[in-house]
């Protein structure tokens, strides 16, 4: 991403129905973003957004450059897919919380580039 792009928005899914990411990760990547800079967005499920086809997962999509806090990337972008609203690949990273340290999660959420490649 250049040194031109805005930075990115930052979403954190906190998979309230599935708790599929363990409730340790949730918590410490939740608090570190609620203490720090810039704002983020927070949602209950991004699962159940889908199955509702929920509008504002549109509005997400088009928000430009964008790093989610949830699960699998795959999984997350057949989520948005599903509703409709598609992610742009090249301006997406998916911040994988089942898969990473908390520590790791944080750090990522707290760098301006993008990782379209994490899995």
């Amino acid at each position: 991403m250049s040194s031109l792009a805005p930075p990115p928005r930052l979403l954190y899914c906190r998979c309230a129905y599935a708790q599929v990411v363990p409730q340790d990760i949730k918590d410490a990547v939740l608090q570190h973003l609620s203490a720090g800079e810039p704002a983020f967005d927070s949602v209950a499920d991004l699962c159940e957004m889908s199955a509702r086809r929920d509008p504002r997962l549109a509005a997400i999509a088009a928000s430009g450059p964008l790093k989610i806090a949830a699960c699998h990337r795959r999984a997350v972008k057949w989520l948005f897919h599903a509703a409709g609203s598609p992610l742009t690949d090249e301006t997406t990273e998916v911040v994988n919380m089942r898969t990473l340290s908390a520590a790791d999660a944080c750090a990522r959420m707290d760098t301006s580039d993008i990782d379209c490649t994490a899995p």
